[in-house]
């Protein structure tokens, strides 16, 4: 590792409150295994001080750059990022050393007076950042024979459910698995079942990223890795580079592992792409043996990819902008 055995390891993160909680727990996992001292170093990224709409500066790629180059300049030893976040291209010099086992996928509606998605009134107003919830929140509704209209929202966790809270919106979409980590899962009145609305790949998995040459550092870090994780969203993430769209674009992915009694022997891919309005959905899935490597698990994409492409995938990807 870079740093003596005696200096603390240094975890770059964002600053936001779920950044915080969710890294905490990482260096919580890091300081068992390593037994080493661990220490968060905040660092803002253009996302977080940007108010303009994600489509617009790039996508959520830009919460991650400031912790890529903090790596790459040597002022953190690792860090931790959501890895919905991540750009599907990994940079040669920084290695994802591990997938921590998966938080809960699905997408979670918080609304007012404690309404599931089924209950909401024809034309209730539901804030996303998303053009993938945008897309499958609207076929949704249109399936139940009713309308919604959907507002671009942004901001932190207490910012977007406070729009609830004051009444601006009757609802907003936000992932499970951050409401979970920050102690606030129970304010969830409806959690979306990914046979409705398909989570965006990698949706409540973590990537620990450092430098490639940083071995030992790689090796102390890959103990918290889960291949059953690593698989699913690696997977996942194939998918979503083989449709060649950006973290911006209108695109859910799920791969989940199927067990037969105690044996899990078969990972089933789900994937989708849709116009903003939901009036037209491609969702395909395939299942086949788990991947046992890398390669395995970004072939079942491509595959996937490439079905989806040829059932009209392609015309409905420039639905990027809300």
């Amino acid at each position: 590792m870079n740093t003596r055995p005696d200096q603390p390891l240094r975890l770059g993160t964002r600053r936001s409150k779920l950044a915080m909680s969710q890294s905490g727990h990482v260096a919580d996992a890091v300081r068992a295994v390593t037994g080493r001292a661990v220490e968060l170093v905040e660092i803002t990224t253009y996302g977080d001080v940007s108010r303009e709409h994600l489509s617009q500066i790039g996508g959520t790629g830009v919460f991650v750059t400031a912790l890529r180059d903090a790596l790459l300049r040597g002022e953190v030893d690792f860090a931790v990022h959501s890895l919905k976040d991540l750009p599907t291209a990994q940079p040669d010099d920084l290695v994802i050393a591990a997938m921590p086992r998966r938080e809960d996928p699905r997408d979670a509606l918080v609304a007012r007076d404690g309404l599931t998605f089924e209950q909401l009134p024809d034309g209730a107003r539901i804030g996303t950042g998303s053009t993938r919830r945008t897309a499958q929140l609207n076929h949704l509704a249109l399936s139940l024979g009713k309308r919604i209209e959907t507002v671009p929202i942004r901001g932190n966790v207490d910012t977007r459910i406070g729009f609830v809270h004051d009444g601006e919106l009757d609802a907003v979409v936000l992932a499970a698995a951050g409401l979970n980590r920050i102690g606030r899962g129970d304010e969830a009145t409806d959690l979306l079942s990914v046979d409705s609305v398909l989570p965006a790949p990698g949706q409540g998995a973590l990537a620990v990223e450092c430098l490639a040459s940083d071995t030992d550092l790689v090796a102390a870090l890959g103990q918290l890795d889960d291949p059953h994780t690593r698989a699913a969203v690696t997977a996942e993430r194939s998918l979503l580079a083989a449709l060649e769209a950006g973290c911006s674009a209108p695109v859910g992915a799920f791969a989940d592992l199927l067990a037969d009694g105690e044996i899990v022997n078969e990972m089933r891919l789900r994937g989708v792409v849709g116009t903003l309005d939901g009036a037209t959905l491609v969702q395909l899935s395939t299942t086949g043996p788990v991947p046992q490597s890398y390669d395995e698990a970004m072939a079942l994409g491509r595959e996937l990819a490439d079905e989806m492409l040829a059932k009209g995938a392609a015309g409905l990807m420039g639905e990027r902008s809300l």
